[in-house]
């Protein structure tokens, strides 16, 4: 009789976990155990990530008003800065915003005189007291439309400085300089010189590296939870786990998005890179790939008893270059079957339960 079928011989029928196994026969099996220590960072097949930015920080420069491309003033990829000009266009419509404000330059002026006047007439008991009422009304209204004028010059980018000078009736400028609102770098340009463009139309693409964010697809059923660790592969960047979506995608797989904590400039928007996701210490142990057994969709461990072997259910919770992290009611001091597991497994189905 071989070992293995004196080991399923000795089992009685009862279904159980443990089932006997002498001395003798594990040696015949080759079994060989490993001492569980204490619980490892887990470790994971890397999976690949996208590097995105916070919706906040993705910067779409559009046309202020309608005109035609005359210069562009940046390159793709270049560094830019608060105030930065990007490009340049001819607009007829900045012409006529320019005169809109001018115009409601002069109906202030006019209605503050008038206002004036109407002070004067009335304090010389010439008119009512309705004449001066309206005088003020009339001059809020001119100031209204001053400030609307001014805004919509503002909006468009144009300086304080041109806003002035228009209001006092300098010249007009029949071009606009589109500067960039905040620091970053140009990810795209949607434009070239002597393209006509509409209000609105996207002109380029800003990144600020002020925040970075990893979007990486993890196998469905991942355990991962907030504040894990994620490193990036061959990298010098590190990231923290924030959430795991609960989508499931086309190749069943789940998005975990994690916020880089050092290492940013490493990084660029769109840029394809392979992560690994830890756990804290004491999350998991560590044990090879073989050591571990699977039967009606459980995960099991042998661990060492004292007639024999305990059949352990654990979870899987990741696994590399042939280590598995797992964990289950196991204790540091444990014995688990590393080799001839299989052989383990026949013993055990064969006592408790069969195939």
């Amino acid at each position: 009789m071989s070992a293995l079928a004196g080991v399923a011989a000795s089992a009685s029928a009862a279904p159980t976990a443990e089932f006997a196994v002498d001395p003798a026969q594990l040696q015949a099996l080759g079994v060989a155990t490993q001492k569980l220590t204490a619980p490892s960072t887990a470790v994971g097949a890397p999976s690949p990530a996208r590097v995105v930015l916070p919706p906040e920080l993705d910067t779409v420069v559009s046309a202020p008003v309608d005109g035609v491309v005359t210069q562009v003033l940046v390159s793709a990829q270049d560094a830019v800065r608060p105030g930065q000009p990007l490009l340049r266009l001819t607009s007829p419509a900045l012409g006529e915003m320019q005169l809109r404000l001018m115009e409601a330059g002069t109906r202030l002026q006019l209605a503050r005189q008038t206002l004036d006047r109407e002070r004067r007439l009335f304090d010389e008991g010439i008119i009512p007291e309705r004449r001066v009422q309206e005088a003020q009304a009339a001059q809020r209204s001119a100031e209204a439309g001053q400030r609307q004028a001014e805004a919509a010059l503002r909006l468009a980018g144009v300086g304080d400085a041109t806003i002035k000078r228009v209001v006092a009736g300098g010249p007009l400028d029949d071009a606009l300089t589109v500067p960039a609102r905040a620091a970053g770098w140009v990810t795209a340009l949607e434009v070239r010189p002597g393209q006509r463009v509409r209000e609105a139309d996207v002109l380029a693409r800003l990144a600020n590296p002020r925040e970075v964010w990893l979007e990486a697809q993890l196998p469905v059923g991942s355990a991962v939870a907030a504040g894990q660790p994620v490193a990036v592969v061959g990298r010098d960047v590190s990231a923290v786990a924030q959430a795991l979506g609960p989508l499931v995608g086309e190749g069943q797989t789940q998005t975990l998005r994690a916020r880089v904590t050092r290492g940013a400039s490493l990084l660029r928007p769109g840029e394809v890179v392979q992560v690994n996701v830890s756990r804290t210490a004491g999350s998991g142990w560590a044990l090879p790939q073989a050591a571990v057994v699977h039967h009606e969709g459980q995960a099991y461990v042998f661990v060492r008893g004292a007639r024999g072997f305990v059949a352990t259910p654990v979870q899987l919770l990741g696994g590399a270059a042939g280590v598995a992290q797992v964990t289950g009611d196991l204790k540091a001091g444990q014995e688990v079957a590393v080799r001839a597991v299989v052989a383990l497994k026949s013993a055990w189905l064969g006592h408790g339960g069969g195939e």
